[in-house]
Formats: structure tokens, sequence, C-alpha cells
């Protein structure tokens, strides 16, 4: 949309085109049997069709490009190009010629003109030409504003404006979700799991050329969309990656912190930021565009004072003979603590060992490892249970249930 000050002969006439792909030509093809009145008469005709295919003249998409006839959808992460044509119409020499282009949102105001300095002069029937490209950051109203000023043979200074008003619509609509790791060993685990639904919510397919993770500095990421196919991985979405408009794709990525980090647990604590996706695509004839969203967070999981955790458990075990796991204790807290286990049996589970042994002091972040020994009375998938810990500084206590599963197995029932 073109908006132009109160008239006024000027000696210059400015025009701005944006460029952009062009789109495949289509037509109608009219067929009819070869029974019916016209005969072969709408297949001659499409055959001496220009802008059919030969020999698929039935098929609606040409070989022939269209030109784009207006600016068209612009969308959030493409390119802004245009072309700016400044000509002299008249039969006099100017001079001083300046051009000038800025683009004016909501939030600011943009300067894309390539060069700022003035042409000495410019005769009849010549032009300056100037392409500009920009690649549009935000939603909504966008205004380019052509500046033209230049100064006549009688040394008279004009000066003149148009806009270009056009609309910048949002492509994609991207949504996350994020799940905290569960696993046999612990019930809290700093592992991550990232669910991306992005949805194409444009009236024309997309290429997905590429969506990734860029993860902090904390979290090494893996992602979950390849499926294992020989000695390469093989996208879960086929080899040809469109997205249809208003289709919905996910996809999924595990991000574990790095061991550096891991071991520090106040660091994982509270709200930590996990990245940024990058999302590439393309559309009518190879048109690129590109998102980044904003840092991504999420609310880790809390451990209170005392994290336990288990580094080693058997998968099975035999009814009532003893069986070895390893506990991981971590204070996460920003105190020392002086430590006391005790160990309570349950119905099923019976640890053995001394219970109310001092385990020692646990400075901040640190940790220790613990080996226990423990048996169970009782067939099938059991919860291991019962630990508690008692900080004597502050004569807190800490209880741990459904610490890990374990299968308990019979021997005897295994051998026949």
């Amino acid at each position: 949309m073109e908006v132009n000050q109160a008239k006024q002969e000027h000696l210059l006439a400015l025009k701005v085109m944006r460029l952009t792909k062009p789109t495949l030509f289509t037509n109608m093809p009219v067929t009819c049997e070869d029974r019916d009145l016209p005969g072969d008469l709408f297949s001659q005709l499409m055959r001496t069709d220009p802008s059919t295919i030969k020999g698929a003249e039935a098929l609606m998409l040409g070989e022939m490009l269209t030109l784009p006839q207006n600016f068209g959808n612009i969308f959030l992460g493409e390119t802004f190009s245009c072309y700016i044509s400044v000509h002299n119409d008249s039969t006099k020499v100017v001079k001083d010629i300046l051009v000038k282009a800025d683009l004016q949102t909501s939030s600011q105001r943009l300067s894309l003109s390539a060069s700022n300095s003035a042409v000495t002069e410019l005769k009849p029937e010549c032009c300056i030409d100037d392409v500009i490209h920009h690649e549009v950051k935000e939603i909504g109203t966008h205004i380019l504003v052509c500046a033209v000023s230049y100064t006549t043979q009688f040394g008279e200074k004009l000066y003149f404006r148009k806009f270009f008003k056009f609309q910048v619509l949002k492509p994609l609509d991207v949504k996350t979700k994020f799940y905290n790791a569960e696993s046999d060993l612990s019930s809290v685990t700093d592992e991550v799991f990232l669910e991306a639904q992005i949805q194409n919510i444009t009236t024309s397919p997309m290429f997905m050329e590429k969506v990734s993770l860029e993860p902090s500095i904390m979290y090494n990421v893996t992602e979950l969309n390849t499926v294992e196919s020989g000695e390469e991985g093989e996208s879960t979405f086929g080899k040809m990656s469109y997205l249809q408009p208003m289709d919905t794709r996910q996809y999924l990525y595990c991000l574990k912190p790095k061991p550096e980090y891991a071991e520090k647990a106040g660091v994982i604590k509270g709200v930590t930021v996990i990245g940024k996706l990058d999302i590439v695509w393309k559309t009518n004839l190879g048109e690129r565009g590109r998102l980044q969203t904003s840092q991504l967070q999420r609310m880790a999981p809390g451990y209170g004072d005392i994290r336990l955790s288990l580094e080693m458990i058997p998968d099975t075990v035999n009814l009532e003979e003893p069986f070895d796991i390893i506990c991981k204790i971590t204070n996460c807290s920003e105190r020392t603590m002086d430590l006391v286990l005790e160990m309570c049996n349950t119905r099923s589970v019976h640890w053995c060992g001394v219970s109310g042994r001092q385990l020692g002091k646990v400075g901040p972040s640190a940790f220790l490892s613990l080996p226990l020994k423990l048996l169970s009375s009782v067939q099938g998938l059991q919860s291991i249970s019962g630990l508690r810990l008692t900080d004597t500084f502050l004569k807190r206590t800490y209880e741990y249930d459904d610490i890990a599963q374990v299968c308990v197995v019979c021997p005897f029932m295994n051998e026949s």
C-alpha cells in the first residue's frame, strides 16, 4: 500500500519493487473424451499452449514462472529484499541527489540505505538504482519510508517521500513442553526431555531444512528425531521433510547436565536456562526463512537439602539372598551437614548392617558414595524403602521411600 504526500511536480520519479521468488504458472486444463462433440480439439489447443508441459498437457502446473504483482505475504524470519529506482523524467540535469530508505516498525526505525553519500548529478533519462535487504524480526505493521532530495539547475532544493506499508505475519506456532526424567535408580534425575510442537500456520507447504536445539553452557543435547537404520540414522519424518499448511510436527530432545555441573547440585537447582530452538525452512522456490526462539527456561525439580540417588543396583536378585547397592548422597544446601544414617526394615525389604551409624560431615554441593547391603523376603517387583538421614547440626530428619525398584525371583523356580 502506497501513501503519497500532497501532489507536486518533481523532476525525479521514485519506483519501489519487492524482490521475491517467482511462482510457477498454473492453468486450468479443459479436456473431453474423443467421442464427445469437440473431439480432439481441446487436446490440440493444450498442446499448442506455450504454458503447458509437453507430454503432460493436462497437468495444472506449467513450466513458466509468474512474477509477483504486489508485495505479497511477508513472514517473520524471512529476508525482505527491495529494489529502489530513482529516474530523471525531465529534460534537465539534476544535481546532489540523495536517496534514503528507512524501515519503521512499531518499536524502532532502521536505516536500510546502502550509501549515505549524494550523487553529484543525474542526466535526463538516467536513473539511480539500489537494492536493500533486511531480515524481518518483528510481527505487525512495517512502513518502508523512501525519501529523495535533490537540487535543480537553478539551485532550488526539492524533497519528497513515499510510504509503502506492509504486514509481517507469523509463519510458525511453536509450543514447548518439559519433562523431568525418571529412572530406575532414582525418582528424580538431572535429565530433561524437551518436546517442541511446530505448526505451519501459513497457506503454503514448507520444507523443514533444520530444527535444532542450541543448549546452554550447562547442558549437552541429544536429538531423538532419528531412527537408527544401518550406518546412518533416518529421520522419523521421512526423506522429504515437508510440513503442509496447518500441520503440526513434534520434535524431541534430551538434555543432560555436563559433568562439571552435574556434580554441583546447587547449580542445577532452581530455574535454569535450557537453550533455544533454531528453525530453518524453505517455501516458494527456495524462499528461505529462519527463526530463533528466546531462551527456554524450565523449573528444575526440587531436591530439598539432601538428594539421595542410586549409582548401582542389580536388575534381578534372588529371594532371601543379600545383594549390594551403592547410594549417592549429595548436599544440595549451602551449609555443612553432619549426617547419621538409619535403616528401617519394611514388610518385604530387610537391611543388613548397623543402623544409626555416623556418616560424617558433608560440605555444600559435596557428595559421598555409600555401599549398602539388603535382602528381600517377598517375590516380585519390590520397592526399596526405609532409609532415613538426620542432620545432627539442625536436628532435621529426611526420610526416603520408594528409592528404586528391584525384581526378586526364586532361584529354585528358575532351575525348574
